[in-house]
């Protein structure tokens, strides 16, 4: 079968599991807050519930060594994601919601893992990799197409119930649609211990930026439509700020594909998108429509990109281990999605609002790129040291 055909049902089945599986809250928060059946803070908590089963999900996806246990776990985050979200249907109050998004997020982190390990050296092996960067931009679309919905559902006046309803039809569909293209998994390679290098020692602090970037994203990312809502009180303008942020993020994927691949422009790239989502982060603090549509180009458009160069990143530091560092990588980031959702509760219990939360959330996308940067010049001093000429006594 084509690696095209493959690639693109990797996409769309990211498109399902992360689009749906993984942000349909955010659209959601408004219509359930409205509807009274959480407050904010219990929203706060539902979203830390959700991002604690990716934690837990991508924890176990490192451990998936042999093919079926990576196909066990593909095809069952993607099951899972149809059959919780049509669940979320009858749900009704914080403690239903929050097991439902719990069990979302154990799926989701699945397939992210799977579909990342599985359609990355796909990609390679065709000589294509950026038919394997575009992979990427189907949570993007998923994204854009959750927010699509739930902005008809709010024209038509339909209830949060209804919308859980139409989601999972949808996440069935896409499933359906692609169940049989989905890449297989090879016999797993016995692992072969390398010599530590200066590279391989950058996964480390890797993971520590990919968790800051945990931190810094997902407060406007959970809460966006939120505060979108507060700010147009209620009108269906609201809604058209959560599909924007998914198609900017599509196109940011898009974009950053383009750029030449080498690991230095890697690092330049994956800097840029850090800060632009710092940017994007302190523009919602102006409390305008204006500041909350910047926000929404500065914060979504980076988005997947900045996940995609992390990969990228990864597989150029350890080629041979892109399935235990996706899954090492994928946790740190959750874990850094965990202290998000907190932040924003306890934000939210003692200042009434998320300001505080939003200053701590964008001053960690700075500390990351910081970090990025400071790696640049670490290697550019590597690269010069191993090129200086020695010296004869």
């Amino acid at each position: 079968m084509s690696p095209l055909i493959r690639l693109s049902a990797c996409f769309v089945a990211l498109m399902m599991a992360m689009g749906i599986g993984r942000f349909a809250l955010t659209p959601q928060m408004p219509h359930l807050l409205s509807e009274g059946r959480i407050d904010l803070t219990a929203a706060g908590l539902i979203a830390a519930a959700n991002y604690l089963g990716y934690l837990l999900g991508a924890v176990d996806a490192m451990f998936a060594r042999r093919p079926q246990q990576v196909q066990r776990r593909l095809h069952g985050g993607l099951w899972l994601c149809v059959l919780l979200t049509l669940a979320s249907f009858w749900a009704d109050g914080f403690w239903s919601h929050l097991v439902l998004r719990f069990g979302t997020g154990v799926a989701s982190a699945w397939v992210l893992v799977m579909i990342t390990s599985l359609s990355q050296p796909l990609a390679a092996a065709a000589g294509r990799p950026r038919w394997g960067a575009l992979v990427f931009a189907g949570p993007g679309l998923g994204i854009f197409l959750t927010g699509l919905l739930a902005l008809i559902s709010h024209l038509l006046n339909q209830t949060s119930a209804t919308l859980w309803l139409i989601y999972a039809v949808a996440a069935l569909l896409m499933m359906l649609g692609v169940w049989r293209f989905l890449p297989q998994s090879a016999a797993a390679s016995s692992v072969v211990a390398t010599q530590v290098s200066p590279s391989n020692r950058g996964i480390g602090r890797l993971a520590v930026i990919y968790a800051l970037y945990g931190i810094g994203y997902i407060i406007p990312a959970t809460f966006l439509s939120q505060m979108a809502n507060a700010q147009f009180h209620g009108q269906w303008q609201a809604d058209l700020f959560w599909p924007c942020f998914g198609l900017g993020a599509a196109i940011g994927v898009l974009l950053v594909s383009l750029r030449r691949h080498d690991p230095q422009t890697t690092r330049h790239w994956l800097m840029a998108t850090l800060w632009l989502q710092a940017a994007g982060v302190f523009a919602c603090l102006l409390g305008s429509g204006w500041g909350l549509a910047l926000g929404v180009l500065l914060c979504g458009t980076p988005f997947l990109a900045c996940m995609q160069l992390v990969m990228q990143r990864s597989r150029e530091l350890a080629p041979h281990a892109t399935q235990r560092n996706a899954g090492m990588l994928t946790a740190c980031f959750a874990l850094g999605q965990l202290s998000g959702p907190l932040l924003a509760a306890l934000s939210s219990h003692f200042s009434g609002g998320l300001q505080p939360a939003l200053v701590i959330a964008g001053c960690g996308l700075l500390i990351a790129g910081g970090l990025t940067l400071q790696s640049t010049n670490a290697g550019r001093v590597l690269c010069a040291s191993a090129d200086a000429p020695t010296v004869q006594r």
